[in-house]
């Protein structure tokens, strides 16, 4: 049978990380790629693997480039520190890998999201698919600076069973990576966009209205509107920013 590798990059989440590979134990190999995090996630790490490798972050998509390189067998599942692999999942992983008649050379993964440890079932927060499993020659990485994905060379299949993912687990902290990946989003998106009072008089309005009435937001709670709210908030922020980048070369 075919060997997995787990790939996970990391920085500064000594609060996720040990969850995290606890949850892939099971692993053949479990690949850690750390941006110099100035917390003790290596030393967590250490505890599980002694494949941990610090690479100078230069955002996601470098650090997923690197992590393919360190991985030595032919499937990865790549993870992210704050997602846990249920042990459903690692089951249906296993069984693939097992299985000769499998014809796809990657797969599409349910990511079940929590805020505040509750599950979001609307606003397209779930099944909200990742292509987290995949064989290693038909996977590359794209460029972008945030959102960036795997592209898959190959026939895609769909998994039953979901990954974890423990994505606000305080809204402080949350507040803080909205505000870095509106930054990221801005930088983007200053080169080709316009943005106009319109924009920003009427995006946060429709926004609202798709999130919490057309994705079922509302269906979710006080959950639902926090998280259409924080939606919100992106949105507002990118268009700001990207005012604020193209403004500036103007002076």
């Amino acid at each position: 049978m075919e060997k997995i590798s787990v790939s996970i990059i990391c920085r500064n989440e000594e609060k996720n990380i040990e969850g995290c590979i606890e949850s892939v134990s099971w692993a053949d190999e479990i690949i850690v790629i750390d941006g110099f995090s100035e917390d003790k996630t290596p030393e967590i790490a250490r505890k599980y693997t002694d494949k941990i490798f610090q690479n100078k972050w230069g955002g996601f998509s470098d650090q997923r480039e690197f992590a393919l390189i360190k991985c030595s067998n032919e499937w990865i599942f790549s993870l992210d520190a704050d997602e846990r692999c249920s042990p459903e999942l690692a089951e249906e992983l296993r069984s693939i890998v097992s299985s000769h008649s499998n014809t796809y050379t990657g797969f599409k993964i349910p990511r079940k999201s929590f805020f505040l440890g509750k599950w979001v079932r609307h606003s397209g927060w779930y099944p909200n698919y990742q292509l987290r499993f995949f064989r290693k020659r038909n996977i590359k990485v794209s460029g972008r600076l945030v959102h960036e994905k795997y592209e898959l060379d190959g026939e895609t299949g769909y998994l039953k069973n979901d990954l974890l993912h423990y994505t606000v687990q305080s809204i402080n902290e949350y507040v803080s990576r909205v505000n870095h990946y509106s930054s990221l989003q801005a930088l983007e998106k200053a080169k080709n966009r316009k943005v106009s009072f319109i924009n920003l008089f009427l995006r946060p309005s429709l926004a609202f209205i798709q999130g919490y009435f057309f994705k079922g937001g509302f269906l979710d709670g006080i959950t639902g509107l926090m998280v259409v709210n924080f939606h919100i908030i992106t949105n507002i922020l990118t268009y700001m920013k990207i005012w604020e980048i193209q403004h500036k070369k103007k002076q």
